[in-house]
């Protein structure tokens, strides 16, 4: 079996911009600005902890957040390496790929393209 190790937290939110300077005004997280497939992508680290804020936008097909307390959350990020075999060894135990690229800008695989139950 493949070695795992944690890797991100992904937030979703109508201003990353002032999600970013709440976490860094209130935890004293660092900004990190960065472009990606030509948009600019903020993200955040905190205690050591990788934390990407994604924008949401009216009518981008994103839920309204629930109404807290709630169960589950969007997502945690693995990080692996080799993940085509990963991906198949996975896939071989019944986990659906629901986003058909892997890979994340960082030149490794991420397992977070999995959810079970989704369909």
């Amino acid at each position: 079996m493949a070695k795992f190790t944690y890797d991100h937290i992904h937030l979703r939110s109508p201003n990353p911009d002032a999600t970013a300077l709440y976490y860094q005004r209130m935890f004293e997280a660092e900004v990190i600005r960065t472009m990606q497939q030509g948009k600019p992508r903020i993200d955040l680290k905190l205690g050591g902890v990788n934390i990407f804020i994604a924008p949401v936008a009216s009518g981008d097909g994103v839920n309204p957040p629930p109404k807290t307390p709630y169960q589950g959350l969007d997502h945690f990020g693995l990080l692996v390496e080799g993940i085509d075999a990963v991906v198949a060894e996975l896939k071989a135990k019944g986990a659906e790929l629901y986003i058909p690229s892997i890979g994340s800008g960082r030149g490794v695989g991420g397992a977070d393209f999995f959810q079970q139950g989704r369909r």
